[in-house]
């Protein structure tokens, strides 16, 4: 397949999928005075006896002032939180009823946020969580990332998912406190217990995708189907659903931010709202 052949479920070419994806972290970003990502900035450690040289900038006036000694503040030098996107590859994420698709969506959000995070200081990798087994490291690379984005949005999507399995594995491999970012239709009924565990020692965020014919809202009576990832036939009503929406509310009460996106309504104004209010939290903090 060509580089610059668009997909079936994304009618966007190279050049239209990179404009779509830049102006989503732009949108992302703007107006944010801190990162959503958490990890950046600066955190105030101690205040000490006031040097020759100290920038007065950082006089503590309010230690000078109790003590009747000159103090200055110092600080943390700056940190740089990981970001890890695991993107659902699977076969399940190619289906739907609706365009662009659930997986169209993954790669143009994981997109959106792995630039806007570069733009943070926040370094970036990238994993498939499918029978795709790609696996990047994070980088600063605004070039590199673009790359991958590219290989995703080719990737031969099918099988079934890996979601909680790769997370499994990759729990102990990662030594710094990471941000790992979710995006999939969680299809995988070891995905909630596999991100509950990962949540414990790292900042987790959970995008689900979902398309209309999941939430039952499909308008059909009854019909003949096959199950993408694992084959199996079914026979199913317009009005059944395929996900159990518990999830969400068991992601939440383990402290894991989590974001429904359906594919039928507006997908970027949910999205910066849910990223504005992460750093909020972070200002909070």
């Amino acid at each position: 397949m060509s580089d610059h052949a668009p997909l079936p479920d994304d009618p966007l070419d190279a050049r239209q999928f990179e404009i779509v994806v830049r102006r989503l972290a732009d949108a992302l970003a703007y107006g944010q005075e801190s990162s959503p990502f958490l990890g950046a900035g600066i955190e105030y450690v101690q205040s000490r006896l006031y040097q020759n040289g100290d920038p007065v900038k950082f006089m503590d006036w309010k230690v000078t002032g109790r003590t009747g000694r000159y103090h200055v503040k110092e600080y943390e030098a700056p940190r740089q939180m990981p970001v890890y996107l695991l993107v659902d590859t699977s076969a399940s994420m190619r289906v739907g009823s609706c365009a662009p698709g659930k997986y169209a969506w993954a790669v143009r959000i994981a997109g959106g946020l792995a630039l806007a995070a570069v733009e943070h200081m926040n370094p970036v990798g990238l994993m498939g969580v499918g029978g795709a087994g790609m696996h990047h490291t994070p980088s600063l690379s605004r070039g590199s990332i673009m790359q991958w984005l590219h290989q995703l949005r080719h990737e031969r999507a099918g099988g079934e998912t890996t979601l909680g399995r790769r997370v499994r594995e990759l729990i102990p491999r990662v030594e710094q406190r990471c941000l790992f970012v979710v995006i999939s239709d969680l299809h995988d009924p070891d995905a909630v217990p596999a991100i509950k565990r990962m949540a414990q020692d790292h900042d987790c965020l959970v995008i689900h995708l979902e398309d209309p014919a999941e939430q039952g809202t499909l308008k059909a009576g009854f019909f003949r189907g096959v199950e993408a990832e694992t084959g199996r036939s079914f026979v199913a009503h317009g009005h059944s659903r395929f996900v159990d929406r518990g999830d969400g509310t068991m992601l939440a009460r383990a402290g894991i931010s989590y974001l429904h996106l359906p594919t039928d309504e507006q997908v970027l104004p949910s999205l910066r709202h849910f990223m504005k209010n992460r750093a909020g939290t972070a200002r909070r903090r």
